[in-house]
């Protein structure tokens, strides 16, 4: 029994029926009832852990997910990683929780990997990293590739957050276990192209206003193009770097 996930999943069903969100599960059984598995979600909200994790637990199971370091310092967010197994990522310095990711599934654990690593701001799915495939290769278990769509609605980059009871429908489809073989460009080709798919019947299933600032363009929205997005990641990256320099440089006079 693990009291502060158990805490935590109660938590999570609270909020999603305070806010009145409705979340629709498709594929539930492709997710392993027992034994390890690299969960592949797409990245378009800060809140899309939750309906993956919620997926889980209607399996009866529990998600790792590997979250970015700096987490780590706030102190609520390290009193949770501590007690559910949660595992961060330094970006700079990754082997080490790449390894930490690998034991959990070897033990049977299902661990959430992000493979665009953060969050699309055109809705559109990424370049991948290669972890996923890596680690499913490495502790020998099966990549199940998840989509969740209508989470970024909620709270996204670049926009103001949906919060309070907006009763936004929230669709997770999760398609079937990829096993893992060949290299891993192969396995990352593979997972990339289910998770496509899932992505287009999650979409195409989801009403999509003309000119929404949530909708993909492809679609009629208004989200940038991936060129867009691309370019906004890049001033992003940029902009942090010129913070952190400065920090450094202010830290050692």
């Amino acid at each position: 029994m693990e009291p502060v996930f158990r805490s935590l999943e109660i938590a999570a069903r609270l909020a999603v029926r305070a806010t009145g969100t409705r979340i629709t599960f498709g594929g539930l059984e492709n997710l392993p009832a027992k034994g390890g598995a690299v969960v592949a979600i797409n990245h378009t909200s800060y809140v899309d852990f939750l309906p993956a994790g919620l997926a889980a637990t209607e399996r009866g199971r529990r998600l790792r997910f590997m979250i970015k370091a700096e987490m780590d310092q706030v102190k609520v967010v390290h009193y949770l990683i501590r007690h559910t197994g949660t595992i961060p990522v330094d970006r700079r310095a990754g082997a080490g929780a790449y390894a930490v990711a690998v034991e959990a599934l070897r033990r049977g654990e299902l661990v959430g990997v992000y493979p665009e690593a953060t969050i699309s701001r055109s809705f559109e799915l990424k370049d991948f990293k290669t972890g996923a495939a890596r680690m499913a290769l490495e502790a020998g278990v099966p990549i199940v590739p998840l989509i969740v769509w209508g989470a970024h609605r909620i709270w996204t980059k670049d926009h103001p957050k949906a919060l309070g009871r907006k009763n936004i429908p929230v669709t997770v489809q999760i398609g079937a276990p990829i096993v893992p073989t060949g290299t891993v460009a192969q396995l990352d080709e593979s997972l990339r192209a289910g998770m496509s798919s899932l992505l287009t019947r999650a979409q195409r299933d989801y009403p999509a206003p003309a000119g929404a600032h949530w909708v993909p363009r492809r679609l009629g929205g208004t989200a940038p193009t991936l060129q867009e997005a691309k370019r906004l990641d890049e001033a992003e990256l940029a902009e942090r770097a010129r913070k952190r320099a400065e920090r450094e440089a202010k830290s050692s006079r």
